[in-house]
């Protein structure tokens, strides 16, 4: 189906809305937002009055954090206006989408008005949260009703990569097979098929896993602080976890859509779960909504020395108290493992108070999910692809069944009372005894209708690299490295963080060396949370503080050479980072042929941080960028002074596109990845495409501009005027003195023509010279303690 979405009207500018717009904005498309006319300004001519709400909303969007758009200059691209004077300007959009508020009749108005002003064929969706879709088509035209389609994204949605899409009986097959392609290939979204039932996919499974919670809470005698802390990142969920996600949530909205399932669904067999308890409805009553009302499961307050303190209301006797580090045995053994699978395993086997709760939450939400088979998806790989898109899961749900193991665990519910649907005993009984299998690095799922496995939609435009484990041609303890097919070889490797140490340079090292033995290119990329942190930071203290200055200098000159090792080898290099990649991940990234990156990803040379200068290369590799950046027309001295400035402030992109104004990615070279699912596969094609092309092992430079004296003297003079003007401590200008020392090429007397290695050997003697200053030590042993990456 050819369809091109040039612009977009989002109607209805509130959070959502807002926010909507912005992303749509971000990717590119131009669009029109639309609100109502503000009571004071219906009689108004003037249109800044008119607009006012509109405009309002959109700016606050704007300047909200977490950032909605991907840089400030996407607002450009979004116009504003009314729906009384500028509903007619949609006839020449290409899709509609509706985000008013979440009544039936106030929508239902608002596509009386779309109807006169639509031109045939256009998108028309609605991101309702709860109102049945086909509720909404009453009066409607045919042409309407074919187009029509709930498209529900996740707040915020930059962010979140949930997108469902919920047709009607009326709604053109292709329209669904076009927003579910559109929504995954150019929005980054996970899209989700739904049926249209109440709360749809991921908010009936996420609510009902919440409720399920408050009942054992009740049950079990937990503590907020206590549920909070089983249910985090220990169990691979968000930080925010239970009780804080509702505050952020806003507990209101928790209590409408579990009030919504249980008026609504009268034949869900847990609806009594659904049910307010006496607790929550009074915390409901007394306006305690979260994060919206200053207070809800948790409250900020000013401590006796005036320093903020977070209180945490006790559900027995609705006050607010001190908060508890809550310690479980079964917690405390799970936290060094760091496969979350694994973890998941040895929290479910826990003899105490915490592994009661994880049997019984886990039992009563595989419960849940498997009597939802066929109700709200035909297909169960939907529930996860929701929940972890939605929710933030790490794992899904069916997932994390097979995890605990299928047939013993459905044993083991059955005996704790809790019922499985028929479909789950006939599954078994044919042999099949996982949801989930990989066959030859393609992912297959258990179909109920059919009884048998079939593969998961998206074929090769989704390479997961653990699925080719089959196809391991190297290893060490921290890396693997496995032949993805059509001659391209893939390296990831799983350390804390994503750090990079010894093995995983070692990794990099051999896996170049096998791809130029045999293959076409090397792939790097991982899975997980985030790329990679950076440089083994806990390896350069020990080392540091033990004065092993011989080692150190190894060490440096082995990360410099594997980051030259990438840059200059016989065959392409493509790394694909995602979230975090910062210090020694940004330098791997830096000198890789090509960065097929994750419009998420969030990426910087960071060492400044922690009292050092970029040692692998990093900093060598921005003098390059910055002589090969220098124009007649322009100071020398401009260029490398914002290339300095960038690494002196340990500045960190907020986004791949971000990243190109830093200078990290190149235009023209590198690309940015909307969907973070297809990082790999496109890296894998542009391996592909530059070996086709006659990839050829490019020269080591030797003519690199440095200014020496004349930018070195500008450097100073700036870093001293901030030493002195208190916005840098003695030891920040140390560092800073270091770094403009090396970005000039040293003390020369004119400028010089100089060689990449040149630039590495003042870089690796600056780096060294700064591991024995105290104060970086101790910058060091406190990131260390955090267990935190390096930040600016």
């Amino acid at each position: 189906m050819k369809r091109s979405i040039k612009k977009v009207a989002v109607l209805g500018s509130g959070v959502m809305g807002s926010r909507i717009a912005c992303h749509f904005a971000g990717v590119g498309v131009q669009v029109l937002l639309l609100d109502m006319v503000p009571k004071e300004a219906t009689e108004s001519t003037n249109a800044a009055a008119r607009n006012k709400l509109v405009n309002d909303a959109l700016q606050s969007a704007i300047k909200s954090n977490p950032s909605p758009v991907y840089t400030k200059d996407v607002a450009k691209r979004i116009s504003t206006g009314n729906f009384t004077d500028n509903m007619k300007e949609i006839a020449q959009c290409d899709w509609i989408i509706e985000v008013v508020v979440e009544r039936l009749d106030i929508k239902q108005l608002i596509f009386t008005e779309v109807e006169k002003y639509r031109k045939p064929g256009t998108l028309i969706s609605s991101n309702t949260s709860g109102i049945p879709i086909h509720m909404m088509l009453e009066g409607r035209s045919d042409d309407f009703k074919k187009h029509f389609c709930g498209t529900h994204f996740f707040n915020p949605p930059r962010y979140l990569r949930l997108l469902e899409i919920i047709p009607t009986p009326h709604t053109d097959p292709e329209i669904v097979d076009f927003l579910m392609h559109y929504g995954d290939l150019t929005l980054g979204k996970t899209t989700v098929l739904c049926k249209d039932t109440p709360a749809f996919i991921a908010n009936r499974i996420g609510v009902f896993g919440m409720m399920a919670i408050f009942g054992l809470v009740e049950k079990m005698g937990l503590t907020i602080d206590e549920i909070d802390a089983l249910t985090g990142p220990i169990i691979g969920r968000p930080k925010s976890a239970t009780f804080r996600t509702a505050d952020v949530v806003g507990i209101d909205t928790l209590v409408k859509v579990a009030k919504g399932v249980a008026e609504n669904c009268p034949n869900d067999e847990q609806r009594a779960l659904f049910e307010i308890p006496s607790w929550l409805q009074k915390v409901v009553e007394n306006n305690w909504l979260g994060d919206k009302t200053g207070q809800g499961f948790f409250k900020k307050i000013k401590g006796a020395g005036g320093e903020k303190e977070i209180q945490v209301l006790n559900l027995k006797t609705l006050e607010y108290e001190a908060r508890k580090k809550p310690k479980f045995a079964t917690v405390e053994a799970a936290k060094p493992i760091d496969d979350l699978k694994q973890r998941l395993k040895a929290l479910c086997t826990g003899m105490d108070k915490a592994g009661d709760f994880y049997r019984h939450f886990h039992y009563g939400l595989f419960s849940y999910i498997a009597h939802r088979i066929p109700e709200i998806a035909d297909e169960l790989f939907r529930v996860d692809d929701a929940m972890m898109a939605g929710f933030g899961w790490e794992i899904g749900a069916f997932e994390s069944w097979d995890v605990l193991g299928v047939p013993g665990t459905t044993d083991k519910m059955k005996k704790a009372g809790y019922a499985v649907p028929a479909w789950i005993d006939e599954m078994l009984a044919s042999g099949v005894t996982s949801f989930y299998k990989v066959e030859q690095g393609k992912r297959y799922c258990y179909d109920v209708a059919s009884k048998s496995y079939k593969a998961l939609p998206g074929g090769d435009a989704f390479i997961v690299m653990k699925h080719f484990e089959h196809q391991t041609v190297w290893k060490n303890s921290a890396c693997r490295t496995y032949h993805l097919g059509d001659d391209v070889l893939g390296l990831e490797w799983s350390t804390k963080m994503g750090s990079i140490g010894g093995e995983v340079l070692e990794g990099i090292q051999q896996s170049i060396a096998l791809a130029e033995s045999k293959y076409k290119g090397l792939v790097i990329a991982n899975d997980t949370l985030n790329f990679s942190a950076g440089a083994n930071v806990g390896m350069i203290f020990m080392l540091a503080i033990e004065q092993e200055y011989d080692e150190l200098d190894m060490a440096i000159r082995l990360f410099q050479n594997t980051m030259m090792r990438a840059r200059y080898s016989s065959v392409p290099v493509v790394v694909a980072p995602h979230a975090l990649t910062l210090g020694g991940a940004c330098e791997l990234s830096l000198h890789s042929d090509k960065v097929c990156a994750a419009a998420e990803t969030y990426i910087g040379l960071v060492e400044l941080g922690v009292g050092l200068i970029p040692g692998g290369g990093g900093t060598k590799e921005f003098v390059l960028r910055a002589a090969d950046e220098m124009h007649e027309d322009e100071p020398e001295t401009i260029t490398l002074k914002n290339r300095f400035l960038t690494i002196a402030t340990a500045k960190v992109a907020t986004s791949a596109q971000e990243a190109y104004g830093l200078g990290i990615l190149r235009k023209g070279q590198d690309e940015i990845i909307m969907n973070q699912s297809r990082r790999v596969a496109a890296a894998k094609r542009s391996v592909m495409e530059l070996f086709e092309a006659g990839y050829t092992m490019p020269a080591q430079r030797k003519d690199v501009k440095v200014l020496g004296r004349s930018a070195l003297g500008a450097l100073l003079s700036g870093i001293h005027a901030m030493n002195t003007g208190g916005y840098a401590t003695d030891h920040d200008a140390l560092v800073a003195k270091k770094l403009a020392y090396v970005m000039c090429g040293g003390d020369l007397s004119e400028p010089t023509l100089v060689s990449e290695q040149y630039l590495l050997d003042l870089e690796r003697e600056a780096f060294l010279s700064l591991t024995g200053e105290r104060k970086t030590l101790e910058r060091l042993q406190s990131v260390l303690k955090s267990g935190r990456p390096v930040r600016n």
